[in-house]
């Protein structure tokens, strides 16, 4: 549960962080904020200070910033009075603030470093482990890689071994010794877990290196995530993966809320109305049509938009319910 409300609090950072964006970049323009909403109507409440309506909305699948003259309007201080490249970085900066701020996370990730072990992944059926007991989600103590576990087994096949492990059990974390006869193998599938700590500098060097190779890694998979809903993880999945992630430590916990903050970093630049990256799509379109589209048609776009992206949101969410059933 602790892992579940880390990842409650950093969606709604997230969330935040990304408002806060456009909202410091408008204000830096001297375009008027007319409200800063987080989450979606219906309004729970909002407060107004200043020229700006604070609010919060039932809808906690995101939040906007509603500037003045967003779509018409003759004041000169209007959004769309302003010159293509201001309101280019107004709606990018959004998206500049999610990679920072996964790109910080990731930096204290490497900051803090984490406890080295050598996690079992899965137990194949009817395998020597299964039989002594071993389980998913263990972690196999004594051996500081993969490697060294794997050529143990080899150097010990047909003898009894003990193997020293710990097993995650509801907040606890449980040592245990299993007696164990391996074959060829002991029929489990293994991985490394942790990271060394690293320097200040350091981290911020090679949080920044892995965020980008994390940014091209998202790119190139998008074919493979749009070509099934299979691909696709709502908010109750995110949760049940925070729950699972939180059993190796509270550490990989913020890693993948960095890379909840990455994946949004690409998929609001993707040229879907609604998104930051429609909205820029727009006017990358007027600069080479050399004039603005009809208003209408603009709101028009970002409503069918926003729509399909709630649907997909429900959509995915109940998805996400049948595969845990």
């Amino acid at each position: 549960m602790v892992s579940v409300l880390i990842i409650v609090i950093g969606i709604s950072l997230l969330i935040l962080v990304h408002e806060l964006g456009h909202f410091l970049a408008a204000k830096y323009f001297k375009v008027p904020v007319e409200e800063f909403g987080f989450g979606f109507p219906p309004r729970v409440f909002s407060k107004k200070i200043g020229e700006t309506k604070y609010s919060l909305n039932w809808l906690p699948f995101g939040g906007f910033v509603k500037l003045h003259g967003e779509f018409n309007g003759d004041d000169p201080k209007s959004f769309v009075k302003q010159k293509a490249w201001k309101r280019t970085i107004i709606l990018a900066a959004g998206v500049k603030m999610n990679f920072i701020f996964g790109w910080l996370l990731l930096s204290v990730v490497f900051f803090i470093g984490a406890p080295s072990y050598v996690l079992v992944n899965k137990v194949l059926l009817e395998s020597p482990a299964a039989l002594s007991g071993i389980l998913e989600g263990d972690r196999l103590s004594g051996f500081s890689s993969a490697k060294e576990f794997t050529d143990f087994i080899k150097n010990n096949q047909n003898k009894e071994i003990t193997l020293k492990i710990f097993r995650q059990e509801e907040n606890n974390l449980k040592e245990m010794e299993i007696k164990a006869v391996p074959n060829e193998t002991l029929g489990v599938m293994i991985t490394d877990i942790g990271l060394p700590k690293q320097s200040f500098i350091k981290s911020i060097g090679n949080g920044f290196i892995t965020s980008l190779s994390i940014i091209w890694a998202i790119l190139i998979a998008l074919g493979s995530v749009f070509s099934s809903t299979q691909n696709f993880v709502g908010p109750i999945g995110i949760f049940d993966v925070a729950i699972q992630t939180g059993k190796l430590g509270a550490i990989y916990v913020f890693q993948l809320l960095a890379l909840i903050s990455l994946n949004l970093t690409v998929l609001n630049l993707l040229p879907i109305p609604a998104l930051d990256g429609g909205r820029l799509f727009f006017v990358i379109i007027e600069k080479l049509r050399g004039k603005a589209f009809s208003p209408l048609i603009e709101i028009r776009a970002n409503m069918i938009g926003f729509t399909v992206l709630i649907a997909l949101i429900i959509f995915v969410t109940f998805s996400d319910i049948l595969r845990l059933i």
